[in-house]
Order: structure tokens, then C-alpha cells, then sequence
């Protein structure tokens, strides 16, 4: 198995340099100019082509594209042209919000998914079944930043507007509140807690409706296998036969969508930490792009797309550590 892992992380090294060709010529041959952003309007054109041959934005797209690669893959991922300071510790400043956002929204999809397809496929056909099904696909239908401006105008703005209890008046943008770093040790982890509720409940609803959906088609197909039957007439309860035989059972396709899910929720995090100002990878990215940062985007790209490559590897350890038959075509 651990061969077979290997030769497909070695295939996927193209499918990464794909990506980063077509991020970095798109980037730019896009409208906007990062040295008349940073030097302004007002900066006369000797100046901007003196910081564009120090640069080396003065050459052809090939040559840079080249250059930027072969120093990107000995460790060198240059300065951000807005921040002056090392790529590496721009991004190393925010993955660590977003690994929290996004494990924790990935835990909270996948328990709420397993709970309510479970529930769906027990109770089937059932008005519960049909109501919860409606819910999932409506959720599962809409992007991630709608779902997050409406819980942006439900517990922030109109909690405080209908005068809520105060533990139901959830902030809405950064990471900390204002005097944080004042506060004692519980008293800011119960701040970043709260700040943490909307943009992992965000993610979490997106992917829990589409979870779901696939873990109730999943879970009645088990339900009608012959061992499912035997469970039964053996006399074991309801509960186990779902517990140990249905659902476990039913975890080989769901962990199959996890690796699959992978590139939706890091594309969602952009957009969510933009929303909710986290202090994460997406925002910085965004606010790269906007700038023509082209060293911030071009690296974080990178990162985002080697984490769905070892995403989806993962998935497939998984899986096959789930179902004894996938270790011989993993």
C-alpha cells in the first residue's frame, strides 16, 4: 500500500506544476501593476522601471516563470512586494489560524454528516427524512460566503438588534477581541472560541449538508445487505446493528468524499476568512491578489494545492485501512 501511495504522490507532482503554471502566467497577464500600486499613481516611470528591473519584473514571463520556479523548489520563496518581508513568514503567520479553522470545521462536517445522514436513513421515507432532506440540499446548494453573511445577520447584527442573550451575540470579524491580550488565560480562550464559532459553523454546514446526503444513500444501501439481516436475527439491537455493522460499513465511500471535499473547502476558507477578517492562508491570499503580491500568491497557491494532493492520499490510506479490498487497487 505504501507503494502505491508513493506512485501517486509522484503523479501528482504534475498536476501540482499544472496548477502553479497557470496561477503564475494568469496572475500576470491580469490588469494591474504591483510597482505602480506600491510606488502610487504619482511615481514618475524612472522609478518604477528601477523597482521593476530589481524585481526582475522587467523580463519575459517565461524567463521569470522559470527563475521563480527553480528558486521555489531549493527553498527560496522570496519577499512579499507589499509587506517586505519573507514569504515564508507571511504564510507562516497565518497557517496556523487556518489549520485550526479548517480542522475544526472538518471534524464538526463530518459529525454532524455521519449524525443526520444516520438519522435520515433510519427514519427513510419518513417526514423527518423529506424536511431534512430539503434542508441538506438547499445548504448543500448555496456558497459558502452566503451561508456566512446570513449567520453574520442573524447572530451578529440581529442578535444585537432583538437584544439577545449576550452568549448568543457572536462577533463577527477577526480573531481576538479588542484588549485581548489583557484578558486572563480562560477568559481568551473563551474570546477566540467566540470568535471561532461563525466562520467554522460556516464551513461546517456546507460541508455537513452535502455529508449528509451522501451518508444516507451510503448507510441504506448497508441497511439492505445480507449481514445487516443476520445482525438482526441474531437479536442484536437496533442501535449496534446501525452502529457496528450499517455505518461502519458505510464509512469506506463518505472517507472516499472527504478527499474529494478537500479542494471545495480550501476555495470556501478563502472566501470565509475574507468575510470574518481571520487572520488565515484565504485572507492573505485575497489580499495578495488584490495587491499583485505575485511571491504571496504564487506560494500559497502551492501550499493549498500540496495540502489537497496529501488530502486525498490520506483519504485513500484511509480507505483502505477501512476495507481490507482497496489495499490491492490503492
Amino acid at each position: 500500500m505504501s507503494r502505491a501511495l508513493l506512485r501517486r504522490l509522484w503523479a501528482a507532482v504534475p498536476t501540482v506544476l499544472l496548477v502553479l503554471t497557470v496561477t503564475f502566467f494568469g496572475l500576470h497577464l491580469a490588469p494591474g501593476d504591483p510597482v505602480r500600486l506600491f510606488l502610487g499613481p504619482s511615481a514618475d516611470e524612472a522609478a518604477a522601471a528601477q523597482m521593476r528591473r530589481a524585481l526582475g519584473l522587467d523580463r519575459a514571463l517565461a524567463v521569470q516563470y522559470l527563475d521563480w520556479l527553480a528558486r521555489f523548489v531549493t527553498g527560496d520563496w522570496g519577499a512579499s512586494i507589499a509587506q517586505h518581508r519573507p514569504v515564508t513568514a507571511v504564510l507562516g503567520d497565518a497557517f496556523g489560524p487556518t489549520l485550526l479553522l479548517t480542522g475544526l470545521s472538518l471534524l464538526l462536517t463530518y459529525a454532524l454528516g455521519l449524525a443526520i445522514g444516520a438519522v435520515q436513513a433510519v427514519r427513510r421515507h419518513s417526514r423527518l427524512d423529506a424536511t431534512l432532506t430539503a434542508v441538506t440540499a438547499v445548504v448543500a446548494a448555496l456558497p459558502a460566503y452566503v451561508v456566512g453573511l446570513g449567520l453574520v445577520l442573524v447572530f451578529a447584527y440581529g442578535a444585537a438588534l432583538w437584544n439577545w442573550p449576550a452568549w448568543l451575540r457572536l462577533p463577527a470579524l477577526g480573531a481576538a477581541g479588542i484588549g485581548a491580550d489583557f484578558l486572563g488565560p480562560a477568559a481568551r480562550l473563551a474570546d477566540r472560541v467566540r470568535h471561532l464559532v461563525l466562520p467554522t459553523a460556516t464551513l461546517a454546514l456546507v460541508g455537513a449538508a452535502g455529508a449528509a446526503r451522501f451518508v444516507r444513500a451510503s448507510t441504506v444501501e448497508a441497511l439492505r445487505q445480507p449481514f445487516v439481516r443476520t445482525a438482526r436475527a441474531k437479536g442484536l439491537g437496533e442501535t449496534r446493528v446501525l452502529a457496528r455493522h450499517a455505518l461502519r460499513n458505510a464509512l469506506l465511500p463518505v472517507v472516499t468524499l472527504a478527499g474529494l471535499q478537500l479542494p471545495a473547502l480550501f476555495s470556501g476558507v478563502v472566501f470565509v476568512e475574507t468575510i470574518f477578517a481571520w487572520p488565515g492562508m484565504g485572507r492573505v491570499t485575497v489580499q495578495a491578489v488584490l495587491g499583485r503580491d505575485y511571491p504571496v500568491v504564487m506560494a500559497s497557491t502551492a501550499v493549498f494545492a500540496t495540502l489537497v494532493v496529501i488530502g486525498n492520499l490520506l483519504a485513500d490510506g484511509a480507505a483502505a485501512l477501512l476495507d481490507p479490498r482497496a489495499r490491492s487497487t490503492a
